[in-house]
């Protein structure tokens, strides 16, 4: 996020966001307009055409940065070469291109397999974020991780609460977890910014930047404070966020801590630090760290000796 009232970059994705490309092509024109960025993310249905559709290929061209949604589902629906054929094809038109990838594990080898084959076909052109399944979305009803003994908690700064999601309904939250999002679960009241409905920018944007309990996430982590502000941890990251306001207490807590000196430094010093991290750092902690650093994958020299600063 920026220090004006702009997004820095927007996140299309879905569902499946260029089944909509007019209003895709509109939002990313709008957000240039205003000096913002663009980036979509596909499942490529449109892949198994002769050539790109108009309206897409319009929508494409006029995003700061398309990404390709691949797994094992998705090629049972489009063939792998097909996918390959339109970046290909994008790549070469200069389009600034890169996958999302996802698998059953760091030992699958359905992702060593795709992930030795984008390499070899695009030649390292094409950067990567390799996660695992999570049971959300199509996955609820048949993925479960196993039972893992936890270590102590320690602050463990949540990264994606600085990315705020407008849901279907105009609801916006301070993170994209696709259950807060599907409405799986009931949403949690420290999460929710506000409704495109009634709600500008600059609005949410303050909400997200000044809100104690959204603040305290990025810097310490929901375990961290269910543990040390009376809370309940749960087997999960994303699950304990979920009730850390179930006890009014934790809220309020946080909120007469919020504004003191000690915590104002913490913020800053963690915000540092998570910046300097860089991308390969986000990619272990959200995705398969054997994987992290094919998001750099593309980049020239001094791009990457930046990134690891």
């Amino acid at each position: 996020m920026t220090t004006d009232n702009r997004p820095e970059f927007l996140l299309m994705s879905g569902g499946e966001a260029m089944l909509h490309p007019q209003l895709v092509r509109r939002i990313a024109e709008h957000a240039r307009h205003i000096g913002a960025r663009t980036y979509v993310l596909s499942g490529m249905f449109f892949a198994k055409s002769r050539r790109i559709p108009s309206a897409i290929r319009s929508a494409i061209l006029a995003v700061d940065h398309f990404s390709a949604s691949m797994d094992v589902f998705h090629e049972q629906e489009v063939p792998r070469k097909a996918v390959f054929k339109v970046l290909r094809q994008l790549l070469d038109e200069g389009t600034d291109v890169s996958l999302q990838i996802v698998g059953l594990g760091p030992d699958d080898p359905y992702l060593s397999d795709l992930v030795n084959d984008v390499r070899t076909t695009f030649d390292d052109r094409v950067p990567m974020f390799v996660a695992g399944v999570a049971p959300q979305g199509r996955a609820r009803d048949w993925f479960t991780r196993e039972q893992q003994t936890h270590p102590p908690v320690q602050q463990t700064p949540c990264s994606l609460a600085a990315w705020p999601v407008v849901g279907f309904d105009g609801n916006v939250t301070a993170c994209g977890n696709q259950d807060v999002m599907d409405g799986n679960v009931p949403m949690p009241p420290h999460l929710l910014l506000g409704n495109i409905l009634v709600d500008d920018w600059a609005i949410i944007k303050e909400r997200c930047l000044s809100s104690p309990m959204v603040r305290a996430l990025r810097t310490v982590g929901p375990q961290y404070l269910a543990r040390n502000l009376g809370g309940r941890v749960c087997s999960g990251y994303c699950e304990t966020c979920w009730l850390l306001s179930e006890d009014p207490s934790v809220p309020s807590q946080v909120a007469r801590v919020a504004d003191e000196p000690r915590t104002r430094a913490l913020e800053v010093a963690t915000e540092l630090v998570t910046a300097e991290a860089g991308p390969v750092a986000f990619a272990r902690q959200w995705g398969i760290a054997r994987y992290a650093e094919l998001v750099l994958l593309g980049l020239s020299e001094q791009e990457r000796a930046r990134c690891h600063a």
